[in-house]
C-alpha cells in the first residue's frame, strides 16, 4: 500500500513543481519567474519593505538631529548688514561755536538722513556652563539610539519575512498531502464500486467511500486558499506591488525547506544575550545617556555663558552726509552673560530632566524584565515544538505501514473497509502533524532568535553605520 500511496503522492508533488497556472498574466514581473530563497527574500525585505525603508529616513532625520546639537561647539561666521533712514528734523547735527581761529565760521557737522553698517564676523563659544562637551556626548548618543532603532525594525522585518516564507512552504506541503489523500480516496472510492459491480461488498462500502472522499476535498480548497493567503503576506513583506491583472494566485516559486536545526543554547545563556544584545535595550541604555546629558544641560543655566569674536565692518561716517563716504576696519572682543536670576527657571529645567532620568531607568529596567519574560517563553514553545518533530519522525513511516497492511487484511478478507479508510485517515493527519510541526519548529526558532537579539544582520548594521556619520 506505501507503493499505491507513493503513485498518488507522485502526480500531487509534479502539480505543485509545475509552470504557474495559465490564467496567470504572461507579462508579470520578473521576480515572479525568480525561484527565491529565505536569503534572497531577507535581502529584497531589507532594500523594499516599506517599514525598513521608513526606519531609515529616521535614521537619517537622527543624523541631522546630531549635527544639531553638536552644532554649539563649531565657530559660527556671522555677516551682518543695516541700512535706514529717519526724517531730517530728526537728525542730530554737531554745531561748534566761533572761534578766533577760523574767522569764517566752523561749518556744521551734518552726518545726512541716512545711515548704513555691515559686518562679518566669526563667533566662537568658549564655554557655555558645560553644554559644549555634553552636546558632544549627546550627538553621538543620539546617533548610537537611532542606529539600534533601526536595528530592531530590521530584525522584526526579517523574522515577519522568516514566518511568512515558512507559512508559503507549510501550504505548499499541505496541498501536496491533501491532494495525495484525495487521488488514494478517489482510488478507493473505484475499487470499492468494481467490488461492488461484482458483487462482493456492499453497496454501504461504496456509499462510506463517497463520503470519505468528499469530505477529503474541501481540505484542499482550504490549503489551497492559505497557500495563497501565505504568498500575498509574503509579498507585501517583500515590498512588491502584485500586478493587477494577477488575479488568482501569485507565481511565486521557494527554494526553501521547513527542515531547522536544533537549538543548542541553554536558558542562561539565551538570556544574557538578550539583556546584551536586544537593539530595543540598546536603545533605552542610550536613551537613559541622553536624560543624564540632558541634566548636565539644564544645570548649565546656572553658570555663566563666555563667548569670543573677531570680525571686519565697514559703515557709514557719522561726519558726512554722503553715502559713499565710509569707516572700516578690523574688531576683536569678548562677551559673557550670566543670568543671576531666571525666574526659577533653570531650577525648574533641572527638576524636569532628573525626573525624565528616573522615569528612562524604570523603562530600562522594566523592558529588561519583559525581554527576559519573551526569551523564556519563546524558549519554552521552542522545546515543545522540538518535542513534536521528534516525536512525529516515525510516524508517517507507521502510518504508510499501517495503512498498507490494513489494505493487505482487507484484500484477505479479514480485514474491513472501515480499517483501510481509517488508516488513510490516520496517515493524512500524520503527514499533516508532521508539517505542520516543522514550520511550527522553524518559526519557534525564528521567534527565539528575535528574543535573544541574534538575528540582527551584519550587513544591514554596517550600512547603517556607514550611512550615518
Amino acid at each position: 500500500m506505501a507503493t499505491l500511496f507513493c503513485a498518488a503522492l507522485l502526480p500531487a508533488l509534479a502539480r505543485a513543481a509545475e509552470a504557474p497556472p495559465a490564467n496567470v498574466a504572461t507579462n508579470a514581473a520578473p521576480w515572479m519567474a525568480r525561484p527565491l530563497s529565505l536569503e534572497d527574500c531577507l535581502n529584497i525585505a531589507f532594500q523594499q519593505n516599506a517599514t525598513v525603508q521608513e526606519s531609515r529616513q529616521d535614521l537619517a532625520a537622527a543624523h541631522g538631529v546630531s549635527v544639531q546639537t553638536r552644532a554649539i561647539v563649531i565657530p559660527k561666521v556671522q555677516a551682518v548688514g543695516a541700512y535706514g533712514i529717519v526724517e531730517q528734523g530728526a537728525v542730530d547735527k554737531l554745531e561748534i561755536p566761533p572761534n578766533p581761529l577760523f574767522p569764517g565760521g566752523i561749518p556744521v557737522v551734518d552726518p545726512g538722513d541716512q545711515n548704513w553698517s555691515t559686518e562679518i564676523r566669526l563667533v566662537q563659544s568658549i564655554f557655555e556652563g558645560g553644554r559644549m562637551l555634553s552636546s558632544l556626548r549627546t550627538a553621538r548618543l543620539i546617533r548610537e539610539q537611532a542606529l539600534a532603532q533601526y536595528q530592531a525594525v530590521v530584525a522584526d522585518t526579517a523574522t515577519d519575512v522568516r514566518v511568512a516564507y515558512y507559512d508559503v512552504l507549510l501550504g505548499e506541503k499541505e496541498i501536496v498531502v491533501n491532494e495525495a489523500s484525495v487521488e488514494l480516496l478517489q482510488r478507493e472510492l473505484e475499487d470499492s464500486q468494481r467490488r461492488y459491480n461484482a458483487g462482493t461488498v456492499p453497496r454501504f462500502n461504496v456509499l462510506r467511500a463517497e463520503v470519505e472522499l468528499a469530505n477529503a476535498r474541501p481540505k484542499v480548497s482550504r490549503a489551497r486558499n492559505g497557500y495563497r493567503l501565505a504568498k500575498n503576506r509574503l509579498v507585501n513583506l517583500l515590498g512588491y506591488d502584485v500586478p493587477r491583472d494577477v488575479w488568482e494566485d501569485i507565481p511565486l516559486h521557494l527554494t526553501g525547506t521547513l527542515d531547522a536545526p536544533k537549538f543548542e543554547m541553554g536558558v542562561p545563556e539565551a538570556l544574557a544575550l538578550a539583556i546584551e544584545r536586544r537593539p530595543e535595550l540598546v536603545a533605552l541604555r542610550k536613551a537613559e545617556a541622553l536624560q543624564r546629558e540632558g541634566v548636565v544641560s539644564a544645570k548649565a543655566g546656572y553658570l555663566p555663558r563666555l563667548q569670543g569674536y573677531v570680525g571686519y565692518g565697514a559703515r557709514k561716517s557719522n561726519f558726512s552726509s554722503a553715502l559713499d563716504d565710509e569707516v572700516h576696519g578690523w574688531e576683536a572682543g569678548v562677551q559673557a552673560t550670566w543670568n543671576i536670576f531666571d525666574g526659577a527657571l533653570t531650577r525648574g529645567k533641572v527638576a524636569e530632566a532628573r525626573a525624565l532620568l528616573e522615569k528612562s531607568e524604570i523603562q530600562s529596567a522594566d523592558a529588561a524584565r519583559r525581554i527576559e519574560l519573551e526569551v523564556r517563553s519563546a524558549y519554552s514553545t521552542l522545546v515543545e515544538s522540538w518535542e513534536v518533530v521528534q516525536s512525529q519522525a516515525k510516524v508517517v513511516e507507521q502510518g504508510e505501514e499501517a495503512l498498507r497492511l490494513a489494505r493487505a487484511r482487507a484484500d484477505a478478507g479479514t480485514g474491513t473497509q472501515l480499517d483501510v479508510l481509517s488508516a488513510q485517515t490516520a496517515l493524512t493527519e500524520a503527514r499533516t502533524t508532521d508539517v505542520r510541526a516543522k514550520r511550527e519548529y522553524a518559526v519557534a526558532l525564528a521567534r527565539l532568535e528575535r528574543a535573544i537579539g541574534a538575528y540582527v544582520p551584519a550587513t544591514e548594521a554596517r550600512k547603517a553605520k556607514t550611512a550615518s556619520p
